[in-house]
């Protein structure tokens, strides 16, 4: 039996950077309609929804018709989230879409759920490119990634990582491969289960990234390489680099 795919957007109101992003207007709808609308069109998923605790947001997604479930307001993470709503629905396969994540199309996702099928023995794993300047590099919203040689996550920060002892050169990532992280998790429902057990820890909560959950717990992230445009909208300033 194929195994079921779910995709999952969370979604909240609430953002310290950016309030109220998600239903910010961006050609006349909402920027989590176009999230929603090009993950929409990938034929690798069994299903789609968005899942909020917000009602604002739960109109808008079913005014453009979204799946849409609410969830609990408690949650920290939208993987939390996530998890709350995959003991609702059934899959084995369940993906954290981030409702921000600006670019995201259909041949992208199709690679990313073909490499996870294909590498069945991963609980998690997630999406790293390379980061080609150092604006990007020392940009506390841009999250760098240490790999290990078989692109397993060693560690995330929102600090640049690993520190060069000998730069010398005028651009740091001419010295080295440093990798943004995409904010994409890939979860087997196994793996999504024990996250949601796991307490957030000092680390987690001083980074504001749910991903070290998984590697202080024990975990292995497998990191899928790509070279895709996909944007986070952090600020409005951001707003600038996308093209409808």
């Amino acid at each position: 039996m194929a195994a079921k795919v779910v995709a999952i957007i969370p979604a909240r109101y609430n953002s310290q950077r950016f309030n109220g992003k998600v239903l910010y207007p961006i050609a006349g709808m909402p920027l989590l309609y176009h999230i929603w609308k090009s993950i929409s069109s990938s034929k690798s998923l069994n299903q789609l929804l968005i899942t909020t605790d917000d009602k604002r947001i739960k109109n808008a997604a079913e005014s453009f018709g979204a799946d849409v479930l609410m969830s609990s307001s408690r949650h920290k993470t939208g993987s939390d989230r996530v998890a709350e709503i995959s003991e609702k629905v059934s899959g084995d396969i369940f993906i954290n879409f981030q409702a921000d994540n600006f670019g995201i199309k259909p041949p992208f996702i199709n690679n990313l759920v073909a490499n996870f099928l294909r590498d069945k023995s991963e609980k998690y794993a997630t999406v790293v490119k390379k980061i080609k300047n150092d604006n990007l590099l020392f940009n506390p919203n841009c999250v760098k990634t240490v790999l290990d040689q078989k692109d397993y996550a060693l560690w995330f920060s929102r600090f640049p990582i690993p520190y060069l002892n000998s730069f010398k050169g005028k651009t740091r990532n001419s010295q080295h491969n440093f990798w943004e992280h995409i904010g994409i998790y890939l979860f087997r429902k196994s793996g999504l289960r024990k996250y949601a057990a796991w307490k957030r820890s000092d680390t987690e909560k001083a980074e504001s990234l749910e991903q070290l959950r998984i590697l202080e717990n024990g975990g292995r992230i497998k990191a899928y390489k790509t070279t895709a445009n996909i944007i986070s909208i952090d600020n409005k300033n951001d707003l600038r680099r996308i093209k409808i």
